[in-house]
C-alpha cells in the first residue's frame, strides 16, 4: 500500500488563519476491509467553509478535530476496490480531505460517487458541476425563486458559486448582476460568464457608495440576492432591495476570522418585507440530481465556462487556502495532486 501524505489541523487560529495552523505528515495507507475503496486523489477542493470549521465554536457542523486530516472535497481514481460497484480506474468524487489517498467505506450512502468525464473535465466536479454549483442552484431556485425579468445579484460573482449562479440566472431570463473584486474579475464576469453587469466593490469605501453603484445598474431595484460575503456588501444590497425581495445566505466570508458582522439597517428587512434564509447545501441532497443535470448541460453546451486557479502539490494547499480567503483566486480554487 502506498505512503500517504496528509495535511492536518495542528492548532486553531487566533484571529486570522495562517499557514502555521497546518502540518504536513506522512502515514501508511491501511489495507482494505470489505466494501472499502482506495482512491488516489487527482484534485482537492479549497472552499471558504473550511475556515469556519477551523474554529472551536458552535456552528452548523462539528469543528475540525486537531491532529486530523483537514476536511475537503476530492476527485480522483479508484486504485483498489473491495466493493462490487467500484472498479480500479473508475473516476469518483467524495470528501477525501487534504491528502493524496483516502480509504472510503463505499457502502455508506453518498460517500463516493462515480462521475463521467466524457464531456465534463474531472476537476469541474469540485466546482461548477459539484457542491459549489449545486449551492448556487439551491439558493437561486429554491429560495430566490425568480421569474423572468427579475434582477438578481450575487457577491463573489466570479468564484465557483457565483459563476454558476450567473449562468443559472441567465437561463431563467433574469437580469444578473455580479459584485467582485477588481477590474479583471468584473470583465470576466460580463464577457465570459454572461452577467449583465458587474461592480468592483474595491472602488467603494462604504455601503452607501456601493449602493449608489448598484442603483446605477439595477434601475428597477433588486428582487433576489445571493449572499457569499456579508459586511458592507450586504448593507449596500439591503439599501436597494425591492419589497418582498428574497435573500439566500450561503456564506459570510467577511467574518470568517471570528469578528461579528453588524448589520447597519436591519429595519429594511421589515420595511421591505424581505425573506432571508440561510442554507447548507449538504442538507438538501434530494435536489442534487436535478441540479447536477442542469449544471452539466450548461458546461457541456458552453453556457457555463468556469475558470480555475490551480495550486500544484499537497504542500501548497495551506498557502492557496490563505489566498482564497483574501480573494486572490480567480474562479474555483483547486490543488492538483497528480
Amino acid at each position: 500500500m502506498p505512503t500517504n501524505q496528509q495535511i492536518v489541523l495542528d492548532n486553531r487560529p487566533q484571529g486570522e488563519a495562517t499557514v502555521d495552523n497546518f502540518k504536513l505528515v506522512s502515514t501508511d495507507t491501511p489495507a482494505l476491509a470489505d466494501n472499502q475503496v482506495l482512491v488516489r486523489h487527482h484534485f482537492l477542493s479549497l472552499d471558504p467553509y473550511m475556515r469556519g470549521r477551523m474554529n472551536d465554536s458552535k456552528s452548523y457542523a462539528a469543528s475540525q478535530a486537531l491532529g486530523e486530516v483537514m476536511i475537503g472535497g476530492t476527485v480522483g481514481e479508484v486504485v483498489e476496490s473491495k466493493h462490487p460497484k467500484f472498479q480500479p480506474g473508475d473516476k469518483v468524487v467524495g470528501m477525501g480531505g487534504w491528502q493524496q489517498y483516502s480509504v472510503v467505506d463505499a457502502a455508506q450512502p453518498g460517500a463516493l460517487r462515480k462521475v463521467d468525464t466524457t464531456h465534463v473535465p474531472l476537476s469541474y466536479y469540485l466546482g461548477a458541476v459539484g457542491m459549489p454549483g449545486v449551492t448556487a442552484w439551491y439558493g437561486l431556485v429554491k429560495i430566490i425563486n425568480p421569474k423572468a425579468g427579475d434582477t438578481v445579484v450575487v457577491s463573489a460573482a466570479t468564484g465557483a458559486v457565483g459563476s454558476a449562479f450567473g449562468a443559472l440566472a441567465k437561463a431563467r431570463g433574469c437580469r444578473a448582476v455580479g459584485i467582485a473584486g477588481g477590474p479583471e474579475k468584473c470583465k470576466y464576469a460580463v464577457e465570459e460568464l454572461g452577467f449583465d453587469a458587474c461592480i468592483d466593490y474595491k472602488l467603494h469605501k462604504d455601503a452607501y457608495s456601493l449602493a449608489k453603484a448598484l442603483k446605477d445598474v439595477c434601475s428597477k431595484g433588486i428582487d433576489g440576492y445571493f449572499e457569499n460575503v456579508g459586511g458592507m456588501v450586504l448593507d449596500a444590497v439591503l439599501l436597494r432591495m425591492n419589497a418582498f425581495g428574497r435573500i439566500a445566505v450561503c456564506g459570510m466570508i467577511a467574518g470568517y476570522d471570528g469578528q461579528p458582522l453588524p448589520l447597519a439597517n436591519p429595519a429594511l428587512i421589515l420595511v421591505n418585507r424581505l425573506k432571508i434564509e440561510g442554507f447548507i447545501v449538504s442538507e438538501h441532497m434530494e435536489v442534487w440530481p436535478e441540479a447536477l443535470t442542469e449544471l452539466g448541460t450548461l458546461v457541456a453546451t458552453g453556457k457555463l465556462r468556469p475558470r480555475e486557479t490551480v495550486a500544484e502539490g499537497l504542500a501548497a494547499a495551506p498557502e492557496a487556502f490563505m489566498g482564497l480567503l483574501k480573494g486572490k483566486n480567480f474562479g474555483k480554487q483547486l490543488v492538483k495532486l497528480v
